[in-house]
């Protein structure tokens, strides 16, 4: 049960919002492995550019995938996904994709790689709600009491209890 017959893709034909990509690509840079604060905890991940005779993008690896890339490797990408920032698509491997050398041929030289970049949808937009920073603790709290009805507290008591059996009347 592969991920199918398709050919690995090219870093041009790459969008925002795919899964399990699979790409031959040459490591143009990499940075070491750093650790991030995000909302899950800390991570390690590390940075690289790969390109292909296309164009580049950037790389974030995550986890036990964080490290593994060198600058000048040839290799094949599987189980990838693509995300955007600022307008580009960036590609991400972690733990359910690998990374595997293949025979430097395959890829082009990093010289010969283009400078473009894919770029994002102009109509995508990323699944995140709210404005961020503007928003305290009380903006999302205090609307309830408009709607609970005045006075009435001690009947709504009352009909819960009743377990929904209105015909008591």
């Amino acid at each position: 049960m592969s991920g199918g017959n398709e050919s690995p893709r090219k870093v041009s034909n790459l969008r925002e919002g795919e899964d399990n990509v699979d790409i031959k690509v040459r490591v143009i840079s990499a940075e070491p492995p750093k650790t991030i604060h995000t909302q899950r905890g800390d991570r390690t991940i590390s940075e690289a550019i790969v390109g292909d005779e296309t164009g580049r993008v950037k790389l974030t690896a995550w986890g036990q995938q964080a490290g593994k890339l060198q600058e000048g490797d040839a290799v094949e990408l599987k189980g990838a996904w693509t995300t955007s920032f600022r307008g580009q698509v960036q590609l991400n491997i972690g733990g359910r994709g690998t990374i595997q050398k293949i025979d430097d041929g395959e890829v082009p030289k990093a010289e010969e790689i283009p400078e473009s970049t894919p770029k994002a949808s102009s109509d995508y937009r990323p699944p995140r709600r709210g404005g961020g920073r503007r928003f305290g603790r009380r903006s999302f709290g205090g609307g309830g009491r408009s709607y609970g009805g005045g006075g009435g507290g001690e009947e709504g008591e009352e009909e819960s209890e009743g377990g929904g059996e209105e015909e008591e009347f």
